[in-house]
Formats: C-alpha cells, sequence, structure tokens
C-alpha cells in the first residue's frame, strides 16, 4: 500500500514538471494529508450548513458556535500525524521537525477539541433549563452541578495535554512525567503553592454536591441582598439588586455564614409595620388589610395575619404578615400594602395617627 502511494506521488510529481525523489515525495505527501483534512473540513460543513437549511436543529447551532473551529483544526493535524507515521524512517531523520511539528499540532488540536466538546456538552445537557425562575431548584441544581464538573474536566484535559506535551520532547520529559503523575518535586512546590486554590476548588466540589448555593439563588452576604451570579472554580459573583457585582472566594460560602432564600423553598413571609395610635379601629384594619392582601396577584395564599406586636408609650405597633411566592414579589407587596394602609388611616382615622405626629405638626404651624 505505501509504495503503491509513493508511486502515485512520483506520477504526479513527473506530471507537475519535476524530477522525483525522496525528501520531494515526502513533502508532496505531507501536503497532500493536510489538504486532505481540510478538503473533509470542508464536507463536514456544508453537509451541516445543508440539513441546517432545511430543518433547524439547535444542537447543530450549538456544534457550530463551539466545535467548529477547534476541529477544522483538529482533522489536518490528525492526517498530517497519518502522514508522518507512513513516511520512511530515512525522510524521518533527515526532517525530524515534521515528524515533531505533526505530534505538537495533534497535541495542541486534540487538547483544543476536548474542551469545546465539554463546553458544547454543558450546553446540551442544561439548553432546556430555565435558570431564571426561583420555584425552578432542581433545575438550577443540576445546571450547577453540571457547569461545575465541566471545570473540572476541562482542567483535567488540559493538564494531561500540556503533560504529553512535556513528554513529547526529550529536554522536557521528565517534568511532563512529574505532572502526569503528580509526583516530584515539581509537583510538591506546585502543591504547597496553590494551596488556597486547592481549598477553593475541594469547596467547590462541596459546594456542587452539598449545594449551599445554586445559580440565580437569592443571598445576603456582608449585608447585601444580591443573586448568584456565577459559581466558578475559586470564586462566586454575587449580582446585588443594585446591578453591583460582590466577588467572594467560593470558601466564603463554606467558611461564613450567609442566608439563602431560595434554598429549598422560593416562598417568603414579609412583614410590614405600622405605628399608630392607641384609638386606631385594629379591626377594621386587618379588614382593609386582607381585602388588599386577596386582591393582589403577588400573594401566593399561604400565610396572612394582622396583629398588634408590641406598645409602645406613644403608640402601638401594628404587624401585618404576607407571603409571596419569591422574595421580589414580598418586596413589591409588602410595599404595595404599607402605602395603601397609611393613605386608609390617613383618610379614615386621621386622629388614630401617632400623638408625636399631631405634636410635631403643631408646633411646626405658624404663630398667629
Amino acid at each position: 500500500m505505501l509504495q503503491q502511494l509513493e508511486t502515485w506521488i512520483r506520477a504526479l510529481i513527473r506530471w507537475a514538471g519535476y524530477q522525483p525523489n525522496r525528501d520531494l515525495s515526502g513533502w508532496v505527501l505531507l501536503v497532500s494529508a493536510v489538504l486532505l483534512g481540510l478538503a473533509v473540513d470542508l464536507v463536514v460543513t456544508q453537509v451541516i450548513r445543508f440539513v441546517n437549511r432545511r430543518r433547524s436543529f439547535k444542537t447543530l447551532l450549538l456544534l457550530r458556535t463551539h466545535v467548529r473551529w477547534a476541529f477544522w483544526v483538529f482533522v489536518p493535524s490528525l492526517f498530517f500525524l497519518l502522514a508522518t507515521n507512513i513516511q520512511s524512517a530515512r525522510f524521518l531523520r533527515r526532517h525530524p521537525v515534521a515528524d515533531k511539528s505533526a505530534e505538537v499540532l495533534f497535541l495542541v488540536a486534540s487538547t483544543w477539541l476536548a474542551v469545546q466538546l465539554l463546553k458544547f456538552g454543558e450546553l446540551f445537557l442544561i439548553r432546556q433549563y430555565d435558570t431564571t425562575q426561583d420555584v425552578n431548584l432542581s433545575q438550577r441544581k443540576f445546571v450547577t452541578q453540571v457547569r461545575f464538573a465541566r471545570r473540572i474536566l476541562a482542567i483535567g484535559v488540559v493538564i494531561i495535554g500540556t503533560s504529553l506535551l512535556l513528554i513529547s520532547f526529550q529536554g522536557s520529559r521528565k517534568v511532563g512525567l512529574s505532572v502526569l503523575t503528580s509526583a516530584g518535586v515539581v509537583s510538591v512546590l506546585i502543591g504547597f503553592a496553590a494551596q488556597k486554590t486547592l481549598a477553593n476548588l475541594l469547596a467547590g466540589v462541596q459546594i456542587a454536591f452539598n449545594q449551599q448555593i445554586r445559580l440565580d439563588d437569592a443571598v445576603v452576604v456582608e449585608k447585601e441582598w444580591g443573586r448568584i451570579e456565577e459559581i466558578n472554580l475559586t470564586s462566586v459573583i454575587v449580582r446585588l439588586w443594585d446591578r453591583r457585582r460582590l466577588i467572594l472566594p467560593i470558601t466564603y460560602f463554606v467558611e461564613t455564614p450567609f442566608e439563602n432564600w431560595t434554598r429549598s423553598d422560593a416562598s417568603i413571609t414579609g412583614a410590614v409595620f405600622l405605628y399608630l395610635d392607641y384609638n386606631v379601629p385594629v379591626d377594621k384594619i386587618r379588614e382593609k388589610a386582607r381585602e388588599l392582601t386577596e386582591a393582589n396577584p403577588l400573594w401566593s395564599g399561604d400565610s396572612f395575619a394582622v396583629q398588634v406586636t408590641d406598645t409602645q408609650p406613644t403608640c402601638i405597633v401594628v404587624r401585618v404578615l404576607v407571603s409571596a411566592r419569591d422574595a421580589p414579589s414580598a418586596f413589591d407587596l409588602r410595599c404595595y400594602l404599607r402605602e395603601q394602609l397609611i393613605a386608609f388611616v390617613r383618610d379614615e382615622y386621621p386622629q388614630s395617627l401617632p400623638q408625636t405626629r399631631l405634636m410635631l405638626s403643631e408646633e411646626l404651624k405658624p404663630k398667629a
């Protein structure tokens, strides 16, 4: 087979008007292998484009977006490596750079393709999951685990690819073996230098499986309310309510207490406090609050209560408890009830305002 291939190459060289020799035949074979790989890339790309025109597939769109360029490099590098393997030993001795270039290019292209395929696999698995809704707890849990697993596997692929690349060179072979087997002085020094990174990595594993936090969880950290926007290998990005980003080490969520408002259930109970005079008819306040709550679609219907929770020298404290399906809905519902109940008391029972408020109003009136 190899002799027949060499005969065809020599005939092609003669047809082009050149005198065939072993070196020229070898280089023609290598160039032909690369061109054949590019032709395969072109055919596969055109087939996918034709299929996508007739019927759109999200899977093909993801492949085209994330894997296309890595695939375009991988196939020619594979054909180039195969061509060097069928070359004569004499040609490889005369041109060792061709053999070494084939190995290096194939390792780099394979690593790149594997990382991109992991990214494609992640997006393929979570393509139908909606993490923007608080009620989708199981979906957000699955997405968090898939993304963390993809990052861990990608790091492993890069480490293996880098190690194999170092092994392919005679001068760095020991370093490559040390990295690959996690042994030797180099790996020990790296381990000491990366203690915090390893701690963050282990904390990330714990979070991924114990689920202290998930993507889009509503949390209170450092006295700030926000949502989990990203969970990286060493850090967590919290999108605060005013669109600021709070970046915390991932170990923070393992070592420091924090509030997770959507840990097992997104529903929450909110409170509205009113400071009113002793003469206020609490029953009327309760009736109005129930009427307003039942008419508002933000109320989840789980809990409702109006109680006098405290007494002070000048007023009583009336607490209105209402439930909502999530924290933003609870906040909006509380603001609505607060505004409407204040207006109700002001219009229907102005004498029930706290006496301190009335005294302050009297003092601010202009004297005759």
